[in-house]
């Protein structure tokens, strides 16, 4: 799987995605900048229909086995951003995850806010989340999504240096499904401005997760009757180097 990441990284920085005009200026740092550089994405424009849809911060024990059920009967595959400390408490979450062909990724030990935080203890929330993982699936991540969506040009160096690639979301896919805006304003959300290679926010922790179950209800069915289908993160990496892949 890491070859398979450095090889879209390698594309990745020879032709960026057609997604902005704007010149980069190095030392602004910004979206562009990191998505050139090969060391952070927010989505992944591919010809295919295809789609990836994320939930942060679980494991957890009631509203994850609802999420799974859900892309169970949709044959839907997702990425999950798990939280280390959720890791050791739902080990068995974790490899349902990993069975149902799913991919778990690193989202710090305790959604630590990496602004506070120092080099050496960005480090330790990776690799304490790392060894968790490992432990409960025998999986190594691959991928890093940073608490709150806070990124720098330091954070982001130091997750490349352990070997990870920093992933985002798509800017107008964020759900704000922890805020409980509504069902329908989830769903619009969502459907009103699909486009192909999206990566899409939603969580399954982090308090009452009954309207994200409600809405994907509506959103899995509605995107898959337009044809789309539903993969990983690693899975839109792949599609877009060329690598072909198994039948979703």
């Amino acid at each position: 799987m890491k070859q398979i990441i450095y090889l879209f990284l390698i594309l990745l920085s020879c032709s960026l995605m057609p997604i902005s005009t704007e010149k980069v200026n190095a030392s602004e740092k910004n979206r562009y900048y990191f998505e050139k550089k090969g060391t952070a994405i927010w989505e992944v424009p591919v010809k295919e229909k295809v789609i990836a849809i994320t939930f942060d911060d679980g494991p957890n024990v009631e509203y994850t086995p609802q999420v799974l059920d859900l892309l169970k009967q949709y044959n839907a595959k997702a990425t999950f951003f798990l939280i280390g400390e959720h890791v050791q408490l739902h080990p068995e979450l974790v490899q349902r995850e990993i069975d149902e062909g799913h991919e778990v990724a690193n989202h710090t030990y305790n959604h630590a806010r990496l602004k506070n935080l120092n080099e050496k203890e960005i480090k330790e929330q990776i690799k304490k989340t790392h060894d968790a993982i490992v432990e409960a699936v025998n999986v190594e991540p691959t991928l890093f999504r940073p608490p709150y969506g806070y990124y720098s040009e330091r954070s982001i160096n130091v997750v490349h240096e352990l070997g990870y690639l920093t992933v985002m979301w798509s800017w107008h896919q964020d759900t704000f499904d922890w805020k409980n805006p509504g069902v329908q304003k989830i769903v619009s959300k969502v459907l009103s401005a699909t486009r192909k290679g999206d990566i899409v926010l939603f969580h399954d922790h982090g308090g009452n997760r009954r309207q994200t179950i409600e809405a994907l209800k509506k959103i899995l069915p509605a995107l898959t009757n337009k044809g789309y289908e539903f993969v990983t993160v690693s899975q839109l990496l792949q599609i877009k180097a060329g690598v072909k892949i198994p039948s979703f």
